[in-house]
């Protein structure tokens, strides 16, 4: 395997990941909280499909990115109101949004395919590589990782500040403990319903922002079930990464890596007798390894950070 193969597999990696680090770096901050939101999928497709949308209509990419981001905002304000004020179950409220996002994207998009004539026009708003001087001439590295598209650098800014904020900051502190011990954290004078809604909501933008990144960077353009079930792959790399952002990650990198590889022999099929329906499967078969791994690992050296009350509801008339 020569020097040029490396660099192009590990860029693609990165570009593929993009999407799932801002995902699962919502769904962290969101469960942090002490909510668990499996509508992870039907977020993150509705902000694909709003955001092309919006930046084909606009002829702006990033108005597509704002847009996608009040998606997946508002989605998660209709979760958390679920969830926190009427303290329906999480599980069902997330599966039911899932189920909403999905059927949704699907009627939205109708117009957006081949006969819609939007696929078509991919030379439209896209976010295309932009290669930083000097910085994208380091050799190996340069190529990698200053060689992308904007959402990709914002990707960087987004894993730094969200490992700062969560471990360096009171806000952080205060994030932390509404999910870790809700009733101490009121009694303390924090406003745990305020904080709870404000993450999820939080959450929420950046998920439909992973959206957007892939109807708008990775794979410009719209097509039916375009997120290819990533929301059900966030929810296992947040277990994965044990609710660190920056093992989210290696996480979305490895997932991002086996899918660049996969392209790769499907490109050479010709050489390799193995069914592409096989090679599709191989990085999710993967993440569900890697979980799997993972959880029975931390059963014994409890390194598994989930927090005490994710998935309680907190009624402050029942604090004792």
């Amino acid at each position: 395997m020569n020097a040029d193969l490396i660099i192009s597999i590990l860029s693609i990696a990165l570009v593929a990941g993009t999407s799932l680090v801002f995902a699962t770096i919502g769904e962290i901050i969101t469960e942090r909280s002490g909510i668990l939101n499996l509508g992870v999928e039907g977020i993150m497709i509705m902000g694909a499909v709003i955001g092309f949308a919006a930046a084909f209509h606009s002829e702006s990419a990033w108005i597509g990115v704002v847009v996608a981001m009040l998606v997946g905002g508002l989605l998660g304000f209709v979760h958390a109101f679920l969830t926190i004020t009427l303290r329906a179950e999480q599980v069902v409220t997330g599966l039911a949004l899932t189920i909403m996002g999905t059927g949704l994207a699907s009627f939205l998009g109708q117009e957006l395919g081949p006969e819609g004539g939007a696929l078509v026009g991919l030379t439209g708003p896209r976010f295309t590589e932009i290669s930083i001087p000097i910085l994208s001439e380091i050799p190996i590295i340069g190529p990698i990782v200053f060689n992308q598209d904007i959402l990709v650098y914002l990707m960087y800014v987004v894993v730094i500040a969200a490992t700062y904020f969560l471990y360096h900051t009171r806000s952080g502190l205060h994030l932390r403990a509404i999910g870790e011990s809700p009733q101490t954290a009121d009694a303390m004078g924090v406003d745990v319903f305020r904080l709870r809604y404000l993450y999820t909501i939080v959450g929420g933008m950046l998920i439909g922002l992973g959206g957007a990144h892939l109807s708008l960077a990775y794979t410009p353009g719209w097509s039916e079930n375009l997120t290819g079930g990533r929301g059900w792959i966030v929810i296992a790399l947040v277990i994965f990464a044990s609710w660190n952002p920056w093992r989210a990650v290696v996480g979305a990198l490895l997932f991002g890596g086996v899918n660049a590889i996969q392209f790769r022999m499907q490109a050479s099929s010709t050489d390799i007798a193995i069914p592409a329906t096989l090679l599709n499967m191989m990085p999710y078969l993967l993440t569900v390894v890697i979980a799997v791994l993972t959880t029975w690992m931390q059963r014994f050296n409890k390194l598994i950070g989930a927090p005490a009350a994710l998935g309680l509801p907190y009624n402050r008339e029942e604090r004792h």
